[in-house]
């Protein structure tokens, strides 16, 4: 009877939720994940890995570990099939002569070599349908997002280098103000872009590079609206709605605007960006702990400073946040802007493992797939919000550049 109701729900695309039951909708729910390609706008594992010389051995850490968020056995688990990988640059490397170019270099090159090492496994991908390709033969993608665009330099032309390296997005900043905008953690430089800054927007979109507003701040992401000629992406964020003293966050003006620009939000599994009961707690953390340390006039590089951080953490555990707040993200990027204007995005080795229970780690897409169902998704829009959502404007951006060659 199971695989009876599920042929006559792809059929017409009714809401599976009135048709099943909630055991039928679990199983769905992991046929769904393994039937459609699923992409994440946003995955640290690079970050993760930086240091690790590969060996025969060490490269089983990528198929297989109990570290971190990431591994081909959970993906597979998962059915993640297109995680972007991050190619993160700390606000430190700023400071570098070569604004972390270099570092990128190093981290792009992790990606290629993990391709290398296990082709079985992985590939790399610099169009979608490379990744459509990929999927067909059993192989998890790896297509390559830059989160901060410091590397780029003064030099435009390094925007094109990293398109040829395979970057296909690049988070305009991260935490800290760079050469091109101002960020959501720092204070007032630019006023939004700088006049460096909105050359570097007219060459992404020239060059074909999708435009990620994640972690920029207002004014500057309202400034990119303004001058973009393709739709953009925000590859792991959130709506502010739900976490008003997160400035990291989108604002409802800001969605909706995303949606005039036809662009996507891949929603942050990050539960201190998604509830603001564990945004609070950071901050108040933060100051208790600066107090303790203070007291016990002990330096935050002394080696005691971690013990006391753990013994801080175990009196006063981290607000537990459920799965259903990512859900409640989705449906609020719904309500606004419409269902072609979601993803998932979900920080994965980036956040030290403060994930929703029920979305710890890359295995549990059907969980999040299976709380859609319960919302009332129905397969097709479930299809969106896993790929094709992210792949229309990744498609777009790529149109885009060809127009203006």
């Amino acid at each position: 009877m199971v695989a009876i109701t599920l042929t006559l729900i792809r059929c017409d695309d009714k809401r599976p939720a009135d048709q099943m039951t909630d055991e039928q909708l679990q199983v769905f729910a992991n046929e769904l994940a393994h039937k459609f390609i699923i992409t994440d706008g946003h995955v640290d594992l690079p970050e993760r890995l930086k240091g690790i010389k590969f060996t025969a051995d060490s490269i089983n850490t990528v198929v297989s570990t109990k570290r971190g968020d990431f591994d081909f056995e959970r993906a597979k688990k998962g059915g993640l099939s297109a995680p972007f990988m991050s190619i993160y640059i700390p606000s430190s490397y700023q400071k570098n002569p070569d604004s972390g170019k270099s570092y990128a270099d190093s981290l792009i090159g992790w990606v290629d070599l993990i391709a290398g090492k296990l082709p079985d496994k992985f590939a790399t991908a610099k169009t979608t349908a490379e990744v459509e390709t990929n999927f067909k033969t059993g192989k998890i993608s790896l297509p390559k997002g830059m989160e901060n665009g410091a590397p780029i330099g003064n030099d435009l032309r390094n925007v094109k280098y990293f398109y040829d390296r395979g970057v296909r997005y690049i988070t305009l900043t991260h935490s800290k103000n760079n050469q091109i905008c101002d960020s959501s953690g720092d204070t007032t430089k630019w006023g939004g872009l700088s006049p460096f800054g909105k050359e570097v927007v007219a060459e992404m979109n020239r060059i074909g590079i999708m435009i990620d507003i994640s972690h920029v701040d207002d004014s500057t992401f309202f400034q990119v609206m303004r001058l973009t000629k393709a739709p953009c992406i925000a590859s792991h964020s959130s709506c502010r709605y739900f976490a008003p003293t997160v400035r990291r966050d989108m604002t409802d003006d800001m969605i909706n605007k995303m949606g005039e620009n036809d662009g996507v939000i891949a929603v942050n599994f990050y539960t201190a960006f998604i509830d603001s009961a564990v945004a609070n707690y950071q901050s108040k953390s933060r100051v208790q702990i600066e107090k303790l340390l203070k007291e016990k006039k002990i330096k935050p590089s002394d080696t005691l400073t971690k013990r006391i951080i753990a013994r801080y953490k175990k009196e006063h555990p981290v607000p537990q946040v459920d799965i259903e707040k990512v859900v409640d993200h989705i449906d609020h990027v719904v309500r606004l802007i419409g269902i072609d204007h979601v993803a998932f995005g979900s920080d994965f080795d980036g956040v030290d493992g403060m994930l929703p229970k029920g979305l710890e780690d890359v295995s549990m897409y059907p969980n999040l797939i299976y709380h859609l169902l319960k919302r009332g998704y129905t397969e097709t829009e479930i299809e969106k919000i896993c790929y094709k959502n992210l792949w229309r404007v990744w498609n777009k951006v790529e149109e885009v550049a060809e127009m203006t060659k």
